[in-house]
């Protein structure tokens, strides 16, 4: 990783909502734009003069409706694709408690997964390895290199307290 990093010109700041009730996650099929045909949570970049968590609940809301009440962060996680120079840095948080209805927008049509059946042949490879930190309430970082949108060269993935 830190030979492609040498590389990076550009660090793009996102954000990512999970919604979990139970043993069910919320979803969204992404209809358009970076990962459009796959399932994945709630989230986008974060904009000039916005916080990280600010983005956040912009997006939430935007995709799928929900105003975030209460949102507890996660994950870090670093992405590098080998194919362009910029460095994605992805902050993940947990949904606790939100105000709204659940509703399909432009962007995104939101569904309910068992947790145990999620569509991983549908997602970002990635998430298979770093749902299972989230699933059992561990605060990971991780790093991900990407060959292309489907191959995952190399990976590191680390719990911890410190997601700032």
């Amino acid at each position: 990783m830190a030979e492609l990093r040498l590389k990076i010109m550009i660090k793009k700041v996102s954000t990512l909502c999970l919604l979990q009730k139970d043993n069910q996650l919320l979803l969204g099929y992404k209809k358009r734009g970076l990962g459009q045909g796959r399932w994945n949570g709630f989230g986008g970049k974060v904009n000039n003069g916005e916080t990280i968590e600010q983005a956040a609940r912009r997006e939430l809301l935007e995709e799928a409706n929900l105003a975030a009440d209460r949102l507890e962060k996660f994950g870090v996680i670093n992405f590098v694709f080998q194919h362009n120079s910029e460095l994605h840095e992805v902050h993940i948080y947990r949904v606790i408690s939100y105000i709204g209805e659940i509703t399909e927008s432009e962007e995104m049509k939101p569904q309910w997964f068992d947790i145990n059946n999620l569509p991983y042949d549908q997602m970002w490879p990635d998430d298979q390895i770093w749902y299972d930190y989230f699933f059992a309430g561990k605060k990971f970082r991780g790093e991900f290199t990407f060959k292309d949108f489907d191959n995952i060269l190399e990976h590191k993935i680390w719990e911890t307290d410190i997601l700032n």
